[in-house]
């Protein structure tokens, strides 16, 4: 049996008249609201130019604060640029270790920490990571100082090509931080939204499985 649709215009006391001021009302209430919005940003040009309580465009280019790495890097861009594109295209000099491959948050070669949890850098806009720490790859260690997954990577032989490398790396440190001792399912679930082209999966998962604490 199809499943009866409620509609306002026909419930019962509830009149036609009724229910077509109401729809003009809340209309004229969200125009005031949005009124309101850009006036305010007219009055303080120093105010955030975003807000998730409004969806008022904002046009030309701003300049954020992005905490990348425990350095505070300045950076001039559109409100629409993505967290990765600033990293890597926008920032002087740029932060290449998180890879542009898919675009489209699948594959994970973008993943960077942002306050310890790893996402796609690719699927985050770069002014909603204002005030939050960010750690990309380059943050964890150095080829002369690599942190204990990257060394177990080393180890392990559990690259190839390296383009889907740094999001692995990030997140299992990440993983690790949250369970220093996972079994092996919980490692391949850790990973799911990371994807290797070049199918090296055994290695990165005997990568995880021997750092015991991160």
């Amino acid at each position: 049996m199809a499943e009866k649709r409620t509609d306002l215009a026909t419930t019962p006391g509830v009149s036609r008249r009724t229910f077509l001021r109401g729809v003009g009302v809340a209309a004229v209430a969200a125009d005031a609201l949005l009124a309101r919005a850009t006036e305010s940003q007219a009055e303080d040009p120093a105010a955030p130019p975003y807000s998730p309580a409004t969806t008022t465009p904002v046009s030309g280019s701003v300049e954020i604060t992005l905490s990348v790495n425990d350095q505070d890097r300045k950076v001039t861009l559109e409100p629409r640029t993505t967290l990765l594109s600033a990293l890597r295209d926008r920032l002087e000099p740029g932060v290449t270790g998180p890879k542009l491959v898919c675009d489209a948050g699948t594959c994970g070669a973008c993943t960077v920490l942002l306050e310890g949890k790893p996402v796609y850098g690719c699927s985050v806009l770069a002014i909603d990571a204002v005030g939050k720490k960010i750690t990309t790859v380059e943050g964890l260690g150095t080829p002369q100082h690599m942190s204990p997954v990257q060394q177990a990577f080393v180890e392990k032989d559990a690259m190839m090509c390296g383009f889907c490398t740094s999001g692995f790396v990030t997140t299992v440190t990440a993983l690790l931080r949250e369970n220093p001792n996972p079994t092996l399912e919980q490692v391949k679930e850790g990973c799911k939204g990371n994807f290797c082209r070049c199918g090296t999966y055994p290695h990165i998962f005997q990568a995880a499985m021997s750092v015991k604490k991160v």
